[in-house]
């Protein structure tokens, strides 16, 4: 007795042919997570997580040490199984049956690299792009090359690379594949500032290409510079949103008002102007906590001046993702599982 094997289906049912796998259902978002969860027997790696990426989108997910970051990206990779919710992933619904599917329209590139270092950097690709079954090898390495501008180092040996090599030469092997969805794990972990900024400009580069990017990270600085969104999981998905979009969230707009000697009677001066809700003491001036810093500022400024006082500056508060950050994650999962 024999058995067909299952069929591969996209996110609308449609079966999946060559010709689907490869235009990666056009018109939908890149992955869509439904209430996702992940446990490994009492542990809880994340839950009830939803999202969706848009093609071309940079989306940042940030998180603490344990919080699912890693297990998340190894779970829409099909490296994991998920426990619960349901998720598609370059137009694939996520299910064991569409993996190899799903594998072939994404890339994961790891913390660690992964390289066989006694091979060169083009060996390397030629043994990974044949893991992939690909044609026309040798245009896909020179054009992957090319995106990481590492062409002349083809031939060196991976073990002679410092780490912020390796890792662009990690960047061309996930390239090799054309991914529709290329997911990056702390890609500058342990990098110096000089690799990182190498790092950065590489994704920058991709971004513009219109290549959709999965990006966990801890640097903050890191995920404010590049993506176009982000969200902060904590084991459940705590925000999400742009960047300045979560700032206003979280904090009440400000500004900050330096000037050359205090107020006699601040309250006199600032109290009841247009757009300003109060006021605080702050060095070298105040804070004030306005509705609108377009509206407010004209404001202080004519009433700073006419009540005799030198205007050093005044500057809108800016709340930096660090901060929203901060404010959302007030523990270590990691050290409270020990």
């Amino acid at each position: 007795m024999t058995t067909e094997p299952a069929t591969q289906v996209t996110s609308r049912g449609e079966p999946i042919t060559e010709a689907s796998a490869l235009d990666g259902s056009k018109g939908e978002s890149a992955l869509v997570v439904e209430h996702l969860t992940k446990h490994f027997g009492e542990r809880v790696a994340f839950d009830d997580v939803s999202f969706e990426v848009g093609y071309g989108e940079v989306f940042g997910f940030l998180g603490p040490n344990g919080a699912g970051k890693t297990t998340t990206v190894r779970t829409l990779g099909t490296l994991l199984a998920p426990t619960s919710g349901s998720a598609t992933v370059a137009g694939i619904e996520l299910r064991p049956e569409n993996g190899s599917a799903i594998r072939s329209r994404i890339s994961i590139m790891p913390e660690s690299p992964g390289l066989y270092l006694r091979l060169t950097v083009r060996e390397n690709l030629e043994c990974f792009a044949g893991l992939y079954e690909l044609d026309d090898v040798r245009a896909r390495i020179e054009r992957a090359l090319r995106a990481i501008n590492l062409e002349d180092r083809a031939g060196d040996q991976c073990g002679s690379l410092s780490k912020g090599l390796r890792q662009r030469v990690a960047l061309a092997r996930a390239l090799l594949n054309d991914p529709a969805v290329l997911f990056l794990d702390e890609p500058t972990s342990g990098l110096d500032p000089v690799a990182s900024r190498e790092v950065h400009g590489l994704i920058a580069s991709l971004r513009e290409r219109g290549v959709t990017i999965f990006l966990t990270t801890h640097r903050l600085e890191e995920a404010e510079r590049l993506c176009h969104r982000v969200a902060i999981l904590n084991t459940t998905l705590r925000l999400i949103g742009r960047p300045d979009e979560l700032r206003d969230q979280l904090f009440s707009r400000s500004l900050d008002v330096r000037v050359r000697s205090p107020l006699e009677d601040p309250t006199a001066v600032l109290g009841g102007l247009p757009g300003v809700k109060g006021w605080a003491h702050a060095p070298s001036g105040y804070t004030l906590a306005v509705s609108d810093p377009e509206i407010a500022a004209p404001q202080v400024a004519r009433a700073l001046v006419g009540a005799g006082v030198d205007i050093l500056s005044i500057a809108e508060s800016r709340h930096s993702l660090e901060d929203v950050y901060l404010e959302l994650i007030d523990e270590d999962v990691e050290a409270r599982r020990r």
